[in-house]
């Protein structure tokens, strides 16, 4: 089941679940997915981790104390997958700066497109001649969650069998998965695309479906398309250069300050708040960002219950913001006389666009935007720079540096 109670005690509660199968039993039943409220193999923590009500550091450590680092290595391999994807983008900014470019002409020509409208219309609804497809649609849109194995049929068979664009196909996972992360998401749907692995497509085949749905689903050979080669033209100059890791302000001690909350970081205690002259705080409600397109209400919902919870456990009281006019965010700052706002680092995604617009207003008041950045992140990023091999030989490392030290 799909835990829907955005608090920390509700994650914490969910790892510890979890924990007896993070090792031998994930290993070997990760793959399958047996459908809405059977997905007993897979964790289900990620609307969790995509907030950090709990941290990958801690879900790690569960799966390290209980089962060691040889039977917990495909957990926590899957783990750092967050992680690194992460950092991937912080690398090559322009690959969201594009995604999101791409978005804007897809809707475009879904305005004016009857056809293309109403493809995209009846593959939202499940309502195409795929019976998993659609079944699969069906359970995103009701639960807010996909098995991961599902999401990469899915995004297949969207692309490669009903032809329809890819960005159309992520912004639909974006406005409706829990844990709808810009990197996560757009990166895989560009792996799926042969975009992210140049050259390496996934295709979606009917004998893996029947075999890991255990025969739920048995779609005929000459149903799905051959995938022999992915997007890649629409991309000839390749994969843009990377970037270094953008500068991070650190917050100054002494300074009069104010805390702002959002769902990229809900564990907001973990950072040093001591020595700040706090003089207050806002929750800000970003999921609407997401997409032009209308973002799912259980979405909003899970959002705002994990900033308020994020408010409460820290002792705050907190003014409710949402990202609309970003004129507002200097605004009410300036008045509560503070010179900086503090928040958990932002990544590539909207909300980091969302700040790049405020930040004149901010100038224009003289208020510094500052940043703490996890030690765990400051790790990892710098090895994601092509695929994830690089990031995975640096595991033992990591563990040896932040859980069993």
């Amino acid at each position: 089941m799909i835990r829907q109670t955005p608090t920390r005690a509700a994650a914490l509660d969910a790892m510890q679940d979890f924990v007896p199968a993070m090792g031998r039993r994930y290993e070997n039943r990760r793959n399958y997915d047996l459908g809405p409220g059977q997905h007993s193999a897979v964790s289900t923590l990620s609307p969790f981790l995509r907030r950090r009500l709990i941290t990958e550091q801690e879900v790690v450590a569960a799966a390290h104390a209980a089962h060691g680092p040889d039977r917990a290595e495909k957990f926590i391999q899957e783990v750092i997958w967050r992680s690194y994807f992460k950092g991937w983008l912080e690398r090559r900014p322009q690959v969201w700066d594009s995604y999101r470019n791409g978005l804007g002409h897809d809707l475009e020509s879904l305005d004016r497109d009857k056809r293309l409208r109403r493809d995209v219309e009846l593959a939202e609804a499940g309502q195409t001649d795929i019976a998993c497809f659609n079944a699969w649609a069906q359970e995103l849109v009701t639960t807010g969650y996909l098995h991961n194995h599902a999401r990469m049929w899915f995004a297949s068979i969207w692309i490669f069998t009903l032809g329809l664009p890819w960005r159309l196909g992520a912004d639909f996972f974006y406005r409706h998965l829990l844990d709808g992360d810009a990197a996560s998401n757009t990166l895989s749907w560009r792996w799926v695309a042969g975009l992210h692995t140049r050259g390496k497509p996934y295709p979606a085949r009917a004998q893996n479906i029947a075999t890991y749905t255990e025969g739920r689903f048995a779609p005929d050979h000459g149903t799905l398309a051959e995938v022999d080669k992915g997007l890649e033209y629409n991309e000839p100059d390749g994969l843009p250069d990377l970037q270094p890791l953008r500068d991070v302000t650190a917050p100054k001690t002494g300074a009069p300050t104010v805390l702002l909350i959002t769902d990229e970081d809900c564990c907001v205690t973990d950072f040093d708040l001591d020595g700040l002259d706090l003089r207050g705080a806002a929750t800000l409600a970003t999921s609407h960002l997401r997409s032009p397109r209308p973002v799912a209400d259980q979405v909003v919902r899970f959002e705002r219950g994990a900033v308020d919870d994020t408010a409460q456990r820290a002792g705050l009281t907190a003014t409710a913001m949402q990202a609309d006019d970003p004129s507002a965010l200097a605004d009410w700052a300036a008045s509560l006389g503070a010179a900086q706002i503090v928040t958990p680092y932002v990544t590539r995604g909207p909300l980091y666009d969302w700040l790049m617009q405020a930040q004149g207003g901010l100038d224009a008041k003289g208020i510094t935007l500052a940043e703490v950045r996890r030690d765990w992140d400051a790790a990892i990023w710098p090895k994601a720079t092509a695929g994830f091999f690089k990031v995975k030989k640096t595991i033992p490392d990591l563990l040896d540096r932040f859980i069993t030290s």
